[in-house]
């Protein structure tokens, strides 16, 4: 038999019954849909009391009345005035689980990043949360003071009197196997009693419990500021004891104590029983970061994607009661439902994963700021290489800017020497590691320091190629080059995760003799195990890290000594200190640099500045060797000089040449399809409807395209893209809801409309 849910009315005879009631209270939902409006449904009586905006119910939709989840997003009378609609079917949530301020913060990312209310609402509730894992639904009994007579006894056999004895002594609700054992009677008499109205009976989800505990950590001292970070710390408490809303970016270099005044100005916000959001990169979100902060406060959450949802839903409750002090996590943390928030930190505001590649895709920077502005609290970005958007608004005016230039403690910027990889002859043999940086790790390791190695592709050779043919082996289902995995002994592609045996003959020509070309951190590790035996070493990757908890073994380790070579990708290349690296060695910076993309400049120098700030931290100094083929350009050269502000003059000249971001906005319309043919031409019907609608209204906006994507074809869909370009971002928000949006296109055809690119391939 179905069990019925908390609240549920009784059935009527035809629940899918469309009836008449414009004078009815209704329900104003949203739906995991691309659709812009609220749908009005009728509350039934019985539910008007609990349905509150911020709750889920289960309603009829659509024409075949499938039951479906909304989420209510107000509640008042009908707004399309005498119109037949339909009836809320049941409710899902006992209480809210969005407040007022979440739901008014999601609406503006459906408007700003144009995409539904419903979707954005669907992303911003953790899966856990949504369905309470790690609770159980429990039947609970009460004594009902309607049915009960108060002082006056009842007569009843003493097993059920002994029953209701107890619940009048515990005075709260039990449940049913509880109450019997303190009564010392079995189910029968509390059902009885049930069953006569002198019990009243609720379903509630408790906590089945289980949950981790937290590793107690002894606290730390605060550090000694120099008159930089006092000077810069001065000035955020200011703007704190003030309860104001301004944005800061921290321009700090690395090793220069950002982390310092972050945890000095939460303690600020903590002494006024508020609470502070810090956001990390994913790839930065180590358990040396949160020892930090745990090592400081009383009460830290942690939101991470590595978690359970029964985790993530016992953090979420936390942080709601207001129980936690400091929140830390990746992008999807500036949506904890803090409910006393009051500051927000980006560190390493730089990252792009910050910004979110599917439905809703906004950027947490973004969402921060007008999550901020909206309670009226500071935000502070931090980063050693800010974005030059970020930068772009410090010079305007619209950010408070504050430097950090210095080191703390007095310690020096490494020296970065570039190594020409051209100029080597064993680089032209396949080897990763030349002459001179073999030289400097033999130096490092043999003076008691460790190693860093920093290579940004996956796999063991990241190009399989036919020597007959001259063609690439590509993914059947993407224009993706295969990369070959010698630990597995298989060929994969790293966008759809197809996997196969190594080919011996070429798909393209049928003969013999595919090559596997270039390195990556599988065998950049095989290497330096072979001209290195005996030295400890750690990879860390997405392939190697994929067991919870192996962040943590990987870094601890290195931290303790035990591994004196850690290598990986982005993950090491920034968030972690550890004083005694000694050398840090880029294999090649310039897998980045030739992409098609117009920030891979910009990449290139944060990556470079990056990893070059893991060294150094410690007396012995340090040094960082980069390994390239392109010394002379400009973003490596800056990079090498630590010449941050040379490298954003020189690149600002060239994207407002160009009319590029920070200058202009740019929204990224991608169509995809089975059918090249049917993309394309939908590609060109949008794009000339859409520039007739710039030339008639006369708008200051500018399209790019229509033309095949970078990556034409993925996961056997066909890609096509445009972009729009225009000085305000509204006006290309205009543009597409009144033109792009209602454009009638084939039906296998998907849209992905992105606003703020940062993944252009």
């Amino acid at each position: 038999m179905k069990q019925r849910r908390l609240f549920e009315p009784e059935p009527e005879p035809t629940p899918w019954e469309v009836v008449d009631r414009a004078d009815q209270v209704c329900a104003q939902l949203v739906f995991n849909r691309p659709l812009e409006t609220p749908f009005d449904y009728l509350i039934p009586e019985g539910l008007q009391p609990f349905v509150k905006p911020g709750m889920r119910v289960r309603v009829p939709f659509g024409r075949g009345d499938q039951a479906i989840v909304g989420y209510c997003v107000g509640v008042g009378r009908p707004s399309g005035g005498a119109n037949r609609l339909k009836s809320v079917l049941e409710l899902i949530d006992q209480a809210p689980i969005l407040s007022p301020r979440m739901l008014e913060l999601t609406r503006w990312i459906a408007a700003r990043y144009l995409c539904g209310w419903g979707q954005v609402l669907e992303a911003v509730v953790p899966a856990g949360v949504k369905n309470q894992a790690g609770t159980r639904r429990t039947l609970l009994v009460s004594i009902d003071p309607a049915r009960w007579p108060g002082a006056e006894p009842v007569e009843l056999p003493a097993k059920q009197a002994a029953a209701v004895a107890v619940l009048q002594r515990e005075g709260r609700p039990m449940g049913i196997e509880q109450l019997a054992r303190l009564a010392h009677c079995g189910t029968g008499p509390i059902n009885a009693l049930r069953q006569r109205g002198l019990l009243k009976s609720s379903y509630e989800r408790l906590d089945q419990g289980g949950a981790e505990v937290d590793e107690p950590l002894e606290r730390q001292p605060d550090l000694q500021l120099n008159v930089e970070q006092q000077r810069v710390l001065h000035e955020i408490l200011q703007t704190l004891r003030g309860g104001v809303f301004r944005p800061f970016l921290l321009h700090g270099v690395t090793g220069s104590g950002k982390t310092e005044v972050y945890i000095r100005a939460i303690r600020e916000v903590v002494e006024y029983g508020r609470q502070a959001i810090v956001l990390v990169p994913e790839i930065s979100l180590t358990p040396q970061t949160i020892r930090r902060f745990r090592s400081r406060f009383d009460s830290v959450a942690v939101l991470h994607s590595h978690q359970t949802d029964a985790e993530r839903h016992r953090h979420w409750q936390q942080i709601a009661s207001g129980q936690v002090q400091v929140v830390v996590g990746a992008r999807s943390a500036v949506f904890a439902p803090t409910p006393h928030l009051g500051l927000i930190v980006i560190d390493e505001e730089h990252e792009h994963s910050f910004k979110q590649d599917t439905v809703p895709r906004y950027h947490a920077r973004e969402v921060a700021l007008e999550r901020a502005r909206s309670e009226r609290v500071p935000l502070i970005l931090g980063s050693a290489t800010p974005t030059l958007e970020s930068w772009q608004r410090a010079q305007q005016g619209d950010f408070t800017l504050l430097s950090l230039q210095r080191r703390a403690a007095g310690l020096r910027l490494p020296p970065v020497h570039l190594v020409d990889t051209r100029e080597d002859p064993q680089f032209r043999g396949g080897a990763a590691i030349g002459r001179a940086l073999r030289s400097a790790m033999q130096q490092a390791l043999s003076a008691g320091g460790q190693v860093i190695l920093f290579l940004n592709l996956r796999g063991f050779c990241p190009v399989l190629w036919c020597q007959a043919c001259g063609a690439p082996v590509k993914c059947p289902h993407c224009d993706v080059s295969l990369t070959w995995h010698r630990e597995q002994n298989e060929a994969r592609c790293h966008s759809c995760e197809y996997t196969t045996e190594p080919p011996r003959h070429c798909p393209a020509c049928g003969k013999p003799g595919v090559r596997y070309l270039g390195t990556g951190t599988q065998r950049l590790e095989s290497e330096v195990r072979a001209k290195f035996p005996g030295v400890s070493c750690v990879r860390m990757d997405s392939d190697s890290m994929r067991k919870p908890g192996s962040h943590d073994i990987a870094l601890e380790s290195f931290r303790t000594g035990q591994t004196r070579i850690l290598l990986g990708t982005q993950m090491i290349s920034k968030g972690l200190d550890f004083p005694n690296v000694t050398l840090v060695g880029v294999i090649d910076a310039d897998t980045v640099l030739h992409q098609p993309d117009l920030r891979s400049g910009e990449r290139t120098f944060q990556l470079i500045a990056q990893v070059a700030g893991r060294t150094g931290r410690g007396q012995q100094g340090g040094r960082v060797l980069v390994q390239t083929a392109c010394p002379e350009e400009p973003p490596i050269q800056f990079a090498a000089r630590h010449d941050y502000l040379g490298f954003v003059q020189r690149e600002l000249r060239l994207r407002r040449q160009m009319g590029y971001p920070p200058f202009e906005s740019l929204i990224r319309v991608i169509l995809r399809g089975p059918d090249e043919a049917v993309v394309n031409q939908a590609a060109q019907t949008l794009g000339n409807t859409l520039r007739t609608a710039i030339d008639s209204g006369g708008l200051a906006a500018r399209i790019l395209g229509p033309a095949p994507a970078p990556v034409t074809r993925l996961k056997n869909l066909f890609r096509y893209h445009l972009q729009l370009a225009a000085p305000q971002l509204e006006t290309l928000q205009t543009l597409w809801r009144t033109s792009g949006a209602p454009c009638t296109l084939p039906a296998e055809i998907e849209l992905a409309v992105d606003v703020d690119p940062i993944n252009l391939r």
